[in-house]
């Protein structure tokens, strides 16, 4: 895996970690694509897709979840600036083939600093609420694969995975 960038940005020159200071940044139209994966039993996908789920709704509660976890992303990651963020948009896509759900967040702003942070936040929030949902009939679920896809704007431009 290579690094974009030689050095640890959240780190001053002794060590110690600090906030990234983007004061003199440009505010530019940034945009970020997150992924990730939950496996599950067949009959806990179906559970899902029947909307029998004892709690209602999983579809609809994760889908929320995540558009709330994208914006309290800085009270969860303490080096996290808080953003503005002017889209989330969630999709959940079941694959029966393999019993599983792809959640899929593209997040976007026009700030100093980008959204990646943000949209990795809500996937795996996303992910989390529908193992929390499910987990009276399911405690085997997987949570996996949860990385960046592409993030545009910005300083160093556009980078896609």
């Amino acid at each position: 895996m290579k690094s974009d960038q030689q050095t640890l940005t959240h780190f001053d020159n002794s060590g110690q970690a600090h906030m990234v200071d983007v004061g003199a940044k440009s505010e530019t139209h940034r945009i970020a694509t997150a992924s990730g994966k939950i496996s599950m039993l067949p009959a806990t996908l179906e559970l899902i897709q029947q909307g029998t789920s004892k709690k209602g709704d999983v579809l609809g509660i994760a889908r929320i979840a995540a558009i709330q976890a994208s914006k309290k992303t800085a009270d969860l990651i303490p080096l996290c600036h808080p953003i503005a963020l002017t889209r989330v948009a969630v999709s959940l896509d079941i694959n029966t083939s393999d019993s599983s759900i792809l959640c899929s967040v593209t997040t976007e702003t026009y700030g100093k600093t980008g959204v990646e942070m943000e949209a990795l936040s809500a996937v795996s929030v996303g992910l989390l609420t529908i193992y929390d949902m499910c987990k009276a009939v399911d405690r085997g679920m997987v949570i996996s694969d949860v990385k960046l896809l592409e993030k545009h704007g910005g300083k160093s431009g556009d980078w896609v995975a």
